[in-house]
Parts: C-alpha cells; sequence; structure tokens
C-alpha cells in the first residue's frame, strides 16, 4: 500500500513538474499606468495582419536592446474570437505596465530591426489591414 501510495505520489510530482509554463509578466501595481489599444482589422485582412505582428513584428525584437526588448515582454496580444457587428476583428495590445519613457512607436520598431526601406515595406502590412484607425486608452490600475 505504501509503495502504491509512493509510486502515486512521483507520478503526479512528475506531471505537474514537467508541464511547460510561461515566464510570468509583471502587472502594474496600484496606480501604476496600463494602455490598451484596440485595432479594428478587416475581415479579409486578418491574416496579413497576424503575420505582420508575429512573424515580422514581434520576431523582430530579438534585434533590438535590452530596452526596448522589455517593451514587448510587457506587452500582450488579444486575439479577437468572433467578428464585431461590422464585420472587423478587435485585436488588443495591452501594455501591462507602461515603462516610462519607453518607445513604444509600432513604426518606428520596424525600422530599427529591419532598417528604412523593409520597414516601409512590412509597416504597410499592418497600416492597410486596418478598418479604422487604432483606439487608445490609458488606464490606471486600480487597488483592487
Amino acid at each position: 500500500m505504501k509503495r502504491s501510495a509512493l509510486l502515486v505520489l512521483l507520478v503526479v510530482s512528475i506531471q505537474a513538474f514537467g508541464q511547460s509554463k510561461s515566464p510570468a509578466r509583471p502587472m502594474a501595481r496600484s496606480g501604476e499606468g496600463v494602455w490598451v489599444c484596440l485595432d479594428p482589422i478587416k475581415k479579409d485582412k486578418r491574416a496579413q495582419y497576424e503575420r505582420f505582428l508575429h512573424d515580422i513584428f514581434w520576431a523582430g525584437a530579438s534585434k533590438l536592446s535590452p530596452a526596448d526588448q522589455r517593451v514587448f515582454r510587457q506587452t500582450r496580444i488579444l486575439h479577437p474570437t468572433k467578428a464585431e457587428a461590422d464585420g472587423t476583428y478587435s485585436y488588443f495590445f495591452v501594455m501591462d505596465p507602461v515603462i516610462k519613457g519607453a518607445n513604444y512607436d509600432i513604426e518606428s520598431m520596424p525600422t530599427k530591426m529591419y532598417g528604412k526601406d523593409k520597414a516601409t515595406q512590412y509597416f504597410k502590412l499592418y497600416t492597410t489591414a486596418h478598418a479604422r484607425p487604432q483606439v487608445f486608452y490609458e488606464v490606471t490600475q486600480s487597488k483592487d
């Protein structure tokens, strides 16, 4: 009986520690700033937009300075689960917490990553996917 219980405990422990976990991300403390940006994307441009975000923009972050890489680590992208009433898809960027003095300019980052000519081409993938301009919210973390 003891041997069986020990074996079960060992198996459960191995499974628990063997699961891959994402690294913990910092979160804003009470009173710290958080930015939320909503990108309304055209239905037929979702693949283009996601290619820019993940294969070009996020993938290029490794080419940036440690300070700029920190901006990426403290930014999340949320993908839509369904279309809005007008047929667009809302993607969200959550900068949590906002790093004072950091560069969050989505247009200048690709230039640092790939140079001016390539960045201009890549940035068109981002801009032409939008149905409307990005909506920006500047909020503060509550105490609760």
